[in-house]
């Protein structure tokens, strides 16, 4: 005897259960499984969580830019009573240094103004008025912590900032998961916990449902692959995987969490910060820590490894982040026990994610999100939804792809930006910037 579904969705990750509660909200009867133990307890629980639109693509900042609307109108979005506890959005803008990598934004700056986002461009000595704290000379490009130019200063000084006030983080991205899980639980989707999906069943050439590792069998005509960095498992349990041209896999990240130096309240005054000069951002963090996250330049290597066994301990890229920053803010104290988290990407080829169909009927997926998509879980859930209707309903999206409309930005994209099968796009920053 198995139980009925409209839609499985593999993952209770932020994405997973934003894809419930837009399906939930289209009348689909779904069901979240996931091997873990509380909605939002892997990648997600691990994620910055921050907010901001600046991308290296339109659609991406476009994407952002809506979904920036709903975590701001969080409550309204989820369209709850008050009776659950809400994680909060906390608007402290964003700062992003220009530098050659990212042509002094020109790029970023030109999407901005096509979404109508109002911005600064700032120069040294504003930036230096936000933060009394930072060494203002360029230490471009940004190097490893043995190189024996590491510290040195180089050029003349910061080319300057392009600030806007559309960005900040969220306080507790689990949170905002398991609120996402509550939106969909009342309107009717179910989540299992702890249950591992070790086959995806199809018959009559499409997919059928999954069974569990305990033998339990659950159908559905509509299986979603929300798996985070396990997304490649689940592709090739399905099937799926030879026949996509970008694919994805799981990548070993660490953050740091400093200490404030004394006598600034970073906490309650500094903005979220992209700072290309060093290969750094930052946002401030409880406690008033900095915490300190990659944007991968190349001196920083990659670390690809198997979801189920990597090291889950603080050390080498810890170091380069905490040191790489040391040089913006020389009095930053660095403690001598790290501190900080270490969490895995989902990442696709390009590090642009894929939100599309499959070649198994019934089979879709929202993957490769690669640390750059928690801020765009309430688009991607509307997306997944609209894609998964149309197809259902005998769109080609292959073919013909589907349109998704920015209702905030009264403007239309191809969801099809994302497909498994696109060439490379050659306009990403290969990074966790997206």
């Amino acid at each position: 005897m198995t139980d009925q579904y409209d839609a499985i969705i593999i993952g209770s990750g932020v994405i997973g259960c934003a894809v419930a509660f837009e399906l939930a909200k289209k009348g689909y009867k779904t069901l979240n499984v996931d091997k873990l133990a509380s909605a939002g307890y892997g990648s997600t629980s691990n994620s910055c969580a921050v907010i901001r639109v600046h991308y290296s693509t339109l659609v991406s900042s476009a994407v952002a830019f809506e979904s920036y609307h709903h975590w701001k109108n969080w409550a309204d979005y989820l369209e709850v009573d008050g009776e659950i506890t809400l994680t909060e959005y906390k608007e402290v803008g964003c700062l992003v240094f220009k530098t050659p990598t990212n042509d002094e934004l020109k790029s970023i700056r030109g999407f901005l103004d096509e979404l109508g986002l109002e911005y600064e461009d700032w120069d040294t000595e504003r930036i230096k008025d936000l933060m009394p704290i930072y060494d203002m000379q360029s230490f471009y490009p940004p190097k490893r912590v043995d190189d024996p130019e590491f510290g040195q200063p180089t050029g003349d000084g910061l080319w300057g900032a392009m600030y806007y006030k559309g960005g900040g983080y969220v306080n507790d991205p689990a949170l905002a998961a398991r609120n996402l899980q509550q939106a969909a639980e009342a309107k009717g989707s179910r989540f299992l916990f702890n249950q591992e999906v070790t086959k995806i069943r199809q018959a009559n050439g499409r997919v059928a449902g999954v069974t569990l590792a305990d033998g339990r069998e659950f159908d559905a005509p509509v299986v979603v692959n929300c798996a985070g960095p396990h997304s490649f498992v689940i592709n090739r349990m399905a099937g799926v995987e030879d026949e996509m041209k970008i694919k994805t896999k799981p990548m070993r990240v660490e953050v740091a969490h400093v200490p404030s130096p004394k006598g600034f309240d970073y906490e309650h005054n500094a903005p979220v910060i992209s700072d290309g000069d060093v290969g750094c951002y930052t946002r401030p963090e409880v406690g008033n820590h900095i915490l300190i996250g990659s944007e991968d330049p190349e001196c920083d290597t990659r670390q690809w490894v198997d979801p189920d066994n990597y090291s889950p301990n603080l050390g080498e890229k810890w170091t380069a982040q905490v040191y790489r920053m040391g040089q913006r803010i020389p009095e930053m104290p660095v403690p001598n026990l790290p501190q900080g988290v270490v969490g895995l990407y989902d990442c696709a080829d390009d590090w642009v994610p894929i939100y599309d169909k499959s070649a198994l009927p019934g089979f879709y997926m929202a993957v490769g999100t690669s640390g750059n998509q928690f801020k765009n879980a309430p688009v991607v859930g509307q997306m997944m939804a609209e894609l998964i209707q149309a197809c259902e309903n005998g769109r080609d999206h292959d073919r013909d792809p589907v349109k998704f409309h920015l209702k905030h930005l009264d403007r239309t994209i191809s969801i099809g930006f994302f497909s498994r099968n696109r060439g490379i796009v050659a306009e990403s920053s290969f990074t966790v910037l997206g």
